[in-house]
């Protein structure tokens, strides 16, 4: 019996796009003709399957050897029970990291990279041929590992999301968000297209996109956060989308940092498609409509990546 039967190792996958595209279309015939009708090249989807698959039985092998074993798909995880001593091991890009962490007490989370000469991956350290001395050096508390500040959305009714990289509070679709923000003593009524808030793991992310577009509105070529904030941070950043000025709405509160003694809240003012939603996810949303007081701020749960 390996000594190490006591932990279980969980491998999160991913469908490939190929796999995806046979969802669509049934049969993978009928999504190569799709591709190539669209002048695609469907033998790069094949490759990367193929290379994905070779990957997954690989770390199959080295966890089933050192212990209990759990293969786990993606959209599993927010009804997955997680023990305390599991080692969360993940296949797949940055996305996938991200998107397992939220769903965890502090587990370390192992990302490898199944393919460096097709995915960056700046959350993906390893690669598949070190994942078994990364495992053991984990176990053995020898890992340096990094923590992550998560994003924590409360809702009046009860109602908790988490977010690992950024929480969107808005409409659902491309119309006006109406609400009261109340931060650091103030407040102020609203009419904007959102709010993002950004977490220091996600702060190169959406977050950027915003700045550079106010960046470039201002002539600016410089801010402070140009290059995001630590991942571990105690410290969220709110940013307004296209805030509009009126006589009732304002445009004061617009940017700011969410620390311990300075929580963000949001009152809606929009009696329905108000949503609150994390990571990009918006099929996992709470409702934020009249009525919903939301309030954001810094998780009491953290995120353990070993880099």
């Amino acid at each position: 019996m390996s000594e190490y039967y006591q932990f279980r190792f969980i491998l999160v996958m991913r469908k490939t796009r190929l796999q995806e595209l046979i969802e669509r279309f049934n049969t993978w015939p009928q999504a190569r003709f799709y591709l190539e009708h669209n002048q695609v090249d469907a033998q790069d989807y094949l490759d990367e399957h193929d290379l994905y698959q070779r990957r997954l039985q690989e770390a199959e092998r080295t966890l089933k050897a050192l212990g209990r074993f759990q293969l786990l798909e993606r959209r599993l995880l927010p009804n997955y029970q997680f023990g305390p001593t599991d080692i969360v091991v993940t296949i797949g890009q940055d996305g996938l990291v991200a998107n397992t962490l939220k769903y965890l007490e502090g587990q370390p989370v192992i990302a490898i990279n199944p393919d460096p000469d097709r995915w960056d991956g700046k959350l993906l350290p390893f690669e598949i041929g070190e994942l078994q001395s990364v495992v053991t050096r984990t176990l053995a508390g020898k890992s340096a590992c990094k923590t992550i500040t998560f994003a924590e959305a409360r809702t009046n009714d009860g109602q908790r999301i988490l977010a690992v990289n950024d929480l969107f509070v808005g409409p659902k679709s491309h119309t006006s968000a109406r609400y009261l923000l109340s931060w650091n003593g103030r407040e102020e009524t609203q009419s904007s297209s959102g709010i993002i808030i950004s977490t220091g793991f996600g702060s190169t992310g959406w977050f950027q996109s915003i700045l550079a577009g106010a960046l470039g509105v201002s002539g600016s070529e410089s801010h402070p956060l140009k290059k995001g904030f630590a991942w571990h941070e105690q410290r969220l950043q709110f940013t307004v989308r296209e805030p509009f000025p009126s006589r009732t709405t304002g445009t004061s509160l617009v940017f700011g940092a969410i620390t311990l003694a300075t929580p963000l809240k949001l009152e809606s003012q929009m009696p329905e498609n108000g949503v609150i939603f994390s990571d990009g996810i918006e099929t996992d949303y709470l409702a934020f409509n009249s009525g919903t007081v939301v309030t954001i701020s810094l998780a009491a749960t953290q995120g353990q990546l070993i880099v």
